[in-house]
């Protein structure tokens, strides 16, 4: 199944796993690790071990909301159904932590769908769209861009680098230019000339400048007011080595724009990995991607199973 079904809401098929395998191999052999070390031969949780593994938790950014989720759903579920014979307390956990990431998304209708991209500087978001674009057209779709980063002249070069690169036309009007003003053609455009797909790049803006993150809020309003129902996906793009800072841009992002889900960049850059969790669980938004290296085929359609047996599993991979 193509990128193009999964983006509408069909069941995309799992992820190639040596991908996510080695993307996540950092956090396997670090914080996760010593998770997986922590559950070797024990049978239960009693107080200390209880406090010991929520030390752990919380050192692998899973987050204090999350964490305590995990601890009372591993508690009630030995409870009532003590391990059998061949299952370990291992097995049980990621039982537990695959619910926790799956939240479900249904896209409204509309053509072109038109996603947003959202984001503080720096997390990727330029490359996230870039990727996006490339499996899009990849695919046969019409994909059309649209530089909304209109707050620095490197942000607009950058895309006509990976318009050229790409084939894929792009609509921009320099720096200084509205962005709002941008999006809206972006979208008239895509209507009048037969488009599938509108991808918008916007200003990676600190999620603690008020009036920088008011003017998100515009620029979401004008792609409404060019085509009813849009746009269709909001994508905040987050940088997992940001740790818990993510969770105050989340929160801040969410006030500016109704955001629909969540691109998890850099996976492969972070020994820790527990952020998936806490943001889940904070925002109550799917992770629509994960970005696991540096080539186009590393950003990948977001399979909690595959993401949590990634984690837990015993590392058995070598650096290619």
């Amino acid at each position: 199944m193509g990128l193009w079904e999964w983006l509408r809401g069909k069941k995309a098929e799992a992820p190639p796993s040596i991908s996510i395998d080695r993307g996540l191999q950092k956090s396997r052999q670090g914080f996760w690790g010593r998770i997986r070390a922590f559950f070797s031969g024990r049978r239960g949780l009693d107080e200390a071990s209880r406090e010991e593994l929520e030390a752990l938790l919380l050192s692998a950014d899973v987050g204090p909301e999350a964490t305590e989720k995990i601890l009372l759903e591993l508690e009630k579920s030995l409870k009532a159904y003590p391990l059998c014979d061949e299952e370990t307390l291992l097995d049980r956990l990621s039982r537990i932590l695959v619910p926790l990431l799956c939240r479900n998304f249904t896209p409204p209708e509309g053509h072109p769908y038109v996603i947003l991209l959202v984001g503080v500087n720096g997390v990727g978001k330029t490359t996230t769209l870039a990727r996006l674009a490339y499996r899009l057209k990849g695919e046969g779709k019409k994909v059309l861009i649209g530089a909304a980063d209109t707050f620095r002249a490197a942000a607009v070069e950058q895309l006509r680098i990976w318009s050229e690169k790409l084939g894929i036309p792009l609509v921009e009007k320099g720096m200084g230019a509205d962005p709002g003003a941008v999006a809206y053609e972006s979208v008239q455009k895509a209507i009048k000339e037969g488009y599938d797909t509108v991808l918008i790049d916007t200003a990676g803006r600190l999620h603690t400048r008020t009036p920088l993150m008011q003017e998100l809020g515009k620029v979401y309003r004008v792609i409404g007011k060019a085509l009813s129902g849009a746009p269709h996906e909001v994508l905040l793009v987050v940088d997992a080595t940001t740790g818990q800072n993510a969770l105050r841009q989340a929160e801040a992002f969410m006030q500016a724009t109704h955001c629909t889900g969540l691109v998890l960049t850099k996976l492969d850059g972070t020994a820790k990995g527990g952020i998936a969790f806490a943001l889940v669980e904070k925002t109550g938004l799917p992770i629509r991607f994960i970005g696991v290296g540096e080539q186009a085929e590393d950003l990948i359609p977001f399979s909690a199973e595959d993401f949590v047996h990634a984690l837990l599993r015993e590392d058995s991979l070598t650096t290619p």
